[in-house]
């Protein structure tokens, strides 16, 4: 038997022999601010013993099953991951020979705190459209505050996240904005913080949030036009305006590696506007888009490099009205046109047909789609995006115009007529007056 067992032991043994079992009190445990906390909070476990006829008490604790501390109330400043395990307490009278029972026992469960960042409805918003950021802490959900930031891509760690100015609006870990503009395109984290003095979670991983405008002035150029590509095809991408201007450049984001300019991508070169892409042995997605030399961005593009089975699907958002037609392409076949099953949304919509055409598309048809072909294997999700079109509306105007020129003539006759008529029984009203 260890010494640090034999307080436990005596304990025992005194309960059994005082005879004061039915009086003997049991302590009740708190621990502050919860049994789940994480690395570098402040942690306090508290021992209370409520007893009539008796008079003080002496503590001990004992975390699995040893004494590790004889005060009632034993605080951890900074807690680490060797603190957790299970705790309880016991009494003793300080001035007699009575005990109390042990206490029930707890556990402390110490971890690294992660926050984690989510976006709804999606990521790719036109203008105007209500957008919520959500943060919350894996594994716990008290007493959290949240902030939300803009990743700036800057490699001066001290520069690198900037506070948005309203992050206070948080509220229960949403951040939302009811509509949203060209200005909030960027990429975003939050973190959590509790207690006093405040602890502060680790930064979650980045959101990408990309607003488009109704008429860029700027055309983004993909070649081959599809979201995805193989592995060993090379890409181009470029970056046309009408005035044929140089000031736009292509730039990209991973998860991986965070913003980057093409020309300073190892797998890149630009030359004026354009970017190449060079073949490359890694699968990864990549947003592309066009941005000026004041900080404007347009027309992100969801390209995803991969090997075997792909989906090929525009890479910029279908019109209603237009006509959508889906392929699944196999780079290792005589014919890359694939007999293939087509899903939407996780859900089976065509089977065993080497294309899938909707000839007039609506918002319904939004969503994530993938094929699959039973031997050559699934491709990766790629999602399609449906703008309104313009033409109802543009309908409507000359529609309207059209029924305003039909009605003018009537309504010019009908002004003539009552002006007419007003006139002579103005006259009627004169002659009368003069006979008078």
């Amino acid at each position: 038997m260890e010494l640090s067992q034999l307080p436990l032991v005596l304990l025992l043994i005194s309960n059994i022999y005082s005879g004061h079992t039915e009086e003997t009190p049991k302590p009740t445990v708190t621990i502050k601010p919860a049994q789940h906390v994480f690395r570098g909070e402040r942690v306090t476990l508290r021992c209370d013993i409520y007893a009539e006829g008796f008079t003080g008490w002496k503590y001990s604790w004992y975390k699995d099953g040893l004494v590790f501390s004889e005060r009632q109330q034993h605080t951890f400043r900074s807690v680490t991951e060797s603190d957790a395990g299970k705790y309880f307490c016991y009494g003793a009278e300080r001035e007699g020979s009575r005990t109390s029972h042990r206490s029930d026992e707890v556990t402390l469960t110490v971890s690294v705190p992660r926050a984690v960042l989510s976006v709804s409805p999606q990521t790719w918003l036109t203008e105007g459209d209500p957008v919520t950021l959500i943060c919350e802490v894996e594994g716990s959900s008290t007493g959290w505050t949240f902030s939300w930031f803009t990743d700036t891509g800057s490699s001066n760690k001290s520069n690198r996240y900037d506070l948005l100015s309203d992050s206070s609006r948080g509220d229960g870990g949403n951040y939302t904005v009811s509509s949203a503009a060209l200005k909030h395109t960027g990429v975003y984290v939050c973190r959590a913080k509790r207690g006093k003095p405040a602890y502060d979670t680790q930064y979650s991983d980045t959101q990408l949030i990309w607003v488009t405008g109704v008429s860029p002035p700027v055309s983004l150029i993909v070649r081959p036009n599809r979201t995805q590509n193989f592995r060993s095809d090379p890409l181009s991408l470029s970056c046309e305006d009408q005035s044929n201007s140089t000031g736009w450049r292509v730039r990209r984001y991973t998860e991986r590696y965070g913003l980057e300019d093409c020309s300073s991508s190892v797998w890149g070169s630009q030359t004026g506007s354009t970017c190449t892409i060079r073949p490359t042995s890694t699968w990864l997605t990549v947003v592309y888009w066009c941005e000026s030399e004041s900080g404007e961005k347009y027309h992100p593009v969801n390209i995803t490099v991969h090997s075997g089975v792909i989906l090929e699907s525009p890479v910029h958002p279908v019109t209603e009205g237009e006509t959508l037609t889906l392929r699944c392409l196999n780079q290792n076949t005589t014919s890359p046109n694939l007999r293939a099953d087509f899903y939407k949304d996780g859900s089976l919509i065509q089977s065993q047909t080497t294309e899938m055409i909707i000839s007039t598309v609506s918002k319904s048809h939004e969503g994530f789609y993938s094929c699959k072909h039973p031997e050559r294997g699934e491709s990766p999700k790629s999602w399609i995006s449906v703008t309104a079109s313009h033409s109802g509306s543009q309908i409507s105007v000359l529609h309207t115009l059209s029924s305003v020129l039909a009605v003018s003539p009537y309504l010019l006759v009908t002004v003539v007529l009552i002006f007419k008529c007003c006139r002579m029984r103005a006259a009627s009203v004169e002659e009368q007056e003069t006979a008078i």
